[in-house]
């Protein structure tokens, strides 16, 4: 599977065709204090677009976990969010994720970001 999900993002890294589509590699590391707790790396595909002033994504692909002293594993994960413009420098956003394993996790973020 995680070959597949890479061809495609490869490909739509580089085909105009496919307008939208984006590659996503992101790693989050996890401390507490000095502790490392291991990390998390999302190989995602995603697509995004506007409508006026209303923006969104949805993306989703593999989740490599590594955690400290654990054995690694890989789940899917995912996310779908957007922002819209509240005011002239008022945008609000959300993002909803998901990982899957034996229990699944889920996740928000809702936010409001002022631009000066």
């Amino acid at each position: 599977m995680l070959k597949k999900v890479l061809a495609v993002a490869a490909a739509s890294a580089i085909s105009p065709a496919f307008a939208g589509f984006y590659v996503n590699v992101e790693n989050n590391g996890s401390y507490t204090g000095e502790d490392y707790n291991g990390s998390g790396t999302d190989l995602h595909l995603g697509y995004e677009g506007s409508n006026g002033s209303a923006s969104y994504y949805v993306q989703g692909g593999a989740l490599l976990s590594n955690p400290d002293g654990a054995e690694s594993e890989t789940n899917f994960s995912g996310k779908v969010g957007g922002s819209i413009s509240a005011a002239e420098k008022i945008d609000v956003y959300g993002e909803f994720s998901v990982v899957t394993n034996d229990v699944n996790s889920y996740g928000t973020k809702l936010g409001l970001k002022y631009k000066f």
